[in-house]
């Protein structure tokens, strides 16, 4: 009966060609191990899975080769035609700052306490993209203690969000996304908003939906003391 395939990975550095040859890697990886095994890339690494059909093969690999995953046996994720991702954010409404909704000022007597923009909106859109490619959230790969990000526009995470997409193959489908204040009323605003969104995602505005909702002065929202937002959406393969 054959052997099952033996998957391991090995962090290797970010100039190391997309494709892995087995030849190249010699003595680090014997020749038994099949050469296309390409993952995806995540900040200053590059993580490939290599195949073999015998796990003693892997004990070859040079100790200047840090193995960061014991070896497993299942399969790597299949490529889905379309993928869903949903977003959350909540703020804190203060006086002294600008109130940005979906990279929109709205004239209030307050605006959002947060380290970049505060775009509640944004936040959340971005949150929602990663979620659907299966990526960590804004939090990890915008740190809030990064000094970097402080007062940055939330158009620059979004901008991030949509290359992860366009790298992994996919495009948005739809998007639905709902707001929750108290004040100001989002009404007047909506169209810039949802006109500004659909151009940063590089989507039709006809695939863009905003709703706004009070919270009827229950809690924080509903007290005007916050803001929050939820977003759907749809990535479909290109």
């Amino acid at each position: 009966m054959a052997t099952s395939p033996v998957f391991s990975s090995i962090i290797l550095p970010a100039k190391t060609p997309t494709t892995i040859r087995s030849k190249s890697l010699n003595p680090f990886v014997p020749s038994s191990i099949s050469s296309t095994w390409v993952l995806f890339s995540h900040s200053k690494n590059h993580y490939y899975h290599l195949q073999s059909s015998k796990k003693s093969d892997f004990k070859v690999f040079s100790s200047t080769t840090e193995v960061v995953r014991e070896t497993v046996t299942k399969k790597p994720s299949k490529v889905l035609p379309f993928r869903v991702g949903h977003g959350f954010d909540l703020h804190r409404l203060e006086p002294g700052y600008p109130l940005i909704i979906g990279g929109i000022s709205i004239p209030h007597d307050r605006g959002c306490e947060a380290h970049s923009d505060g775009d509640v909106l944004l936040h959340c859109v971005v949150d929602a993209i990663l979620g659907a490619l299966g990526l960590p959230d804004i939090g990890q790969i915008f740190p809030d203690n990064d000094p970097k990000w402080k007062g940055a526009a939330s158009s620059v995470f979004i901008k991030e969000a949509v290359r992860l997409m366009d790298e992994a193959g996919y495009e948005i489908g739809n998007l639905d996304a709902t707001l929750i204040l108290q004040r100001p009323k989002v009404s007047p605003h909506k169209e810039n908003i949802r006109a500004n969104l659909s151009e940063l995602l590089g989507a039709d505005p006809s695939v863009i939906n905003l709703k706004a909702k009070t919270h009827e002065k229950v809690d924080s929202l509903g007290e005007n003391r916050s803001i929050a937002a939820h977003t759907v959406v749809l990535l479909m393969r290109k």
